[in-house]
């Protein structure tokens, strides 16, 4: 079995080393780690640094000529996969809000029949919420995907996704930016799949230190959950 970890990356000089240091080092269980990293036309030293820590560590390096946003990123990688029902696929941001020491709690709970298992910042007391406006919006977005598919989330936006191979694969990725996180969702719970939650950490950085997401990315997200909802999709 597989834990097949995509990191989409785009001008993360300063933290791709220490994350792909954590990824290595991260407890998988008797899962095998495939790590593919799609490097999204960065502008600074990215690129030259994921190729001298390939060389040591052994993974796969993909990378765009011109920056196509982190939904184009993760379809990239997934081009790259052939699905096998006993392997898993997570998300893995380069920027170090997430901690690759929560995936063997996700873990188990995929092991336990759970095809698909959300890592949640919000379901932990002690988890750092970041920008209010941030937090309240994305909030809001998964109340509004809770009503229009009556689950029961808590983090629509969490990039721990980790889900079933075949399902993510089968799925299809249309979207751009940052709507991958509705966008698979909206599938997911479409497909009569059902989401687990579990607790895990979150140290939210601020946009000066590169935080990427924007106002319009919520309206963008909005639209998504209605579109996958009331219009046919692959």
């Amino acid at each position: 079995m597989k834990l097949i970890i995509i990191i989409p990356i785009f001008n993360e000089e300063k933290t791709i080393s220490k994350i792909i240091k954590k990824v290595m080092l991260a407890n998988t269980k008797n899962y095998k780690k495939e790590i593919i990293s799609v490097d999204d036309a960065s502008q600074d030293k990215t690129y030259e640094i994921l190729k001298q820590l390939k060389n040591k560590y052994k993974f796969t390096v993909l990378r765009h000529e011109k920056n196509k946003g982190k939904s184009v990123a993760i379809k990239t990688a997934l081009k790259n996969i052939k699905p096998n029902t006993e392997d898993a696929i997570i998300i893995q941001d380069a920027d170090l809000e997430y901690d690759p020491d929560d995936w063997k709690k996700m873990l188990n709970k995929f092991d336990a029949g759970n095809p698909v298992v959300y890592g949640s910042r919000n379901l932990s007391p002690n988890t750092q919420r970041g920008y209010l406006t941030y937090f309240l919006g994305a909030r809001a977005l998964t109340e509004l995907c809770n009503i229009l598919f009556r689950s029961k989330l808590t983090d629509l936006y969490t990039c721990y996704k980790l889900i079933r191979a075949d399902i993510i694969i089968k799925a299809g990725i249309e979207s751009k930016q940052f709507d991958f996180c509705p966008e698979i969702t909206a599938k997911i719970l479409s497909n009569g799949y059902s989401i687990k939650e579990i607790a895990i950490n979150y140290y939210p950085r601020s946009f000066s230190e590169g935080k990427k997401i924007k106002f319009w990315h919520g309206i963008s997200g909005a639209w998504i959950l209605f579109k996958y909802k009331f219009f046919k999709f692959k």
